[in-house]
């Protein structure tokens, strides 16, 4: 290629970039950060378990069975001796011990039971529209799959471990991703009022932020968290839990929208708007707010896991979402019992989700971060 049309080529570049808007900027410099893409993609996975929990179950999350008191994770086979074959598990059978009152379980390797895609199982509304009993994965023939398949263990009361883990993914990350919009929002709005108009209000919002800040945060949590009436319904503390978890968690977001009015107040743009006639609102929100979107987003990125780490710390202790909701802190539960937790060490597994997302989080927020600066190099 002749020089002129590599420099014809560096040309329709640099144009292109210059040209572009900013979130297609922000796209092409994420898209290099690696780790943020791939955490990305393993946050679009959660969200999408979340989106078909009930799909990815195999037994229902709720129905005990004390014949299956934490019953030890199953493997399933794709071999029969060295010959490939469908995916089966063997059936199991438990009986107490007499002695130490320990359910005992002993495989029936005489005994194969095969797994089929697309079985059917309990029934539930898919996306809470269409009702269905058909799950990814289940058995066939008369066995039923809550009585069979235990891919990760059952808890003390025999609940399938994997199939409250699907549940508990939609509920842990939606109650996150609910509270961090609403303390952005609190937070850009009160944070823009405080940079816009300063004065009485300014002084005002940032000495309600400073006794916020200056009370310690689990201890505030846990009071407000212990008022909740007990004879609330899951929805109605989930509603309460998310809305404590905003009102305390907007302050960070609040000062830094107030830094940045504060030095967009004054520029020309800014003028420009006032004397076109454009009201105090659309000037705050419609000139002022979008110069600096990426900041927000980068940080509501990394608020997300905050609050999802807050509503399983609060479950955990008893005093976030309580049973019969499933949360990763409500399933986190029974790991407070040293002796179940050494007898069954795989009650620990819903914490290997939680630091699956928050590390996810981090990552993708900070390749938001560095993307959001799209000319820096």
């Amino acid at each position: 290629m002749s020089e002129l049309g590599i420099a014809e080529r560096a040309s329709e570049a640099e144009e292109r970039v210059y040209l572009a808007p900013q979130w297609l900027l922000m796209w092409w410099r994420f898209r290099k950060h690696r780790v943020a893409v791939f955490s990305a993609i393993v946050l679009a996975l959660f969200y999408t378990v979340a989106l078909a929990a009930e799909f990815l179950a195999t037994s229902d999350p709720g129905l005990p069975a004390a014949k299956r008191s934490l019953l030890p994770p199953q493997r399933v086979h794709f071999f029969d001796g060295w010959r490939p074959t469908l995916p089966y598990v063997y059936a199991f059978s438990g009986a107490r011990d007499p002695v130490s009152f320990k359910m005992v379980y002993e495989v029936d390797k005489s005994e194969k039971i095969p797994l089929r895609l697309f079985a059917r199982g309990f029934e539930y509304r898919f996306l809470r529209l269409i009702r269905t009993d058909r799950h990814l994965i289940g058995v066939g023939g008369d066995h039923r799959a809550e009585d069979v398949i235990s891919f990760l263990g059952a808890d003390e009361q025999g609940r399938d471990i994997w199939s409250r883990l699907m549940i508990a993914t939609r509920l842990s990350l939606s109650l996150g991703l609910v509270g961090v919009i609403l303390s952005m929002t609190i937070g850009i709005v009160l944070g823009g009022v405080s940079g816009y108009f300063g004065g009485i209000v300014d002084t005002a919002i940032q000495r309600l932020i400073e006794v916020l800040i200056s009370i310690p945060g689990i201890p505030l949590w846990l009071t407000m968290a212990a008022a909740l009436p007990q004879d609330w319904t899951v929805i109605q503390v989930y509603f309460a839990i998310t809305i404590i978890l905003s009102l305390i968690g907007w302050t960070g977001m609040a000062r830094a929208v107030r830094g940045r009015f504060l030095a967009l107040r004054t520029e020309d743009f800014v003028t420009a708007a006032r004397l076109s006639g454009a009201g105090q609102i659309r000037t705050m929100f419609r000139h002022m707010l979008p110069s600096f979107y990426s900041h927000i987003i980068a940080s509501a990125t990394l608020a997300v896991p905050g609050m999802i780490l807050a509503e399983t710390s609060l479950s955990f202790l008893g005093l976030g979402m309580r049973p019969p909701a499933i949360s990763y802190g409500v399933m986190l539960q029974q790991a407070q019992k040293i002796q179940t937790v050494a007898l069954a060490p795989w009650v620990l597994v819903p914490a290997i989700p939680v630091i699956v997302v928050v590390l996810a989080f981090n990552f993708m927020g900070d390749g938001i971060r560095d993307a959001a600066d799209p000319y820096g190099q």
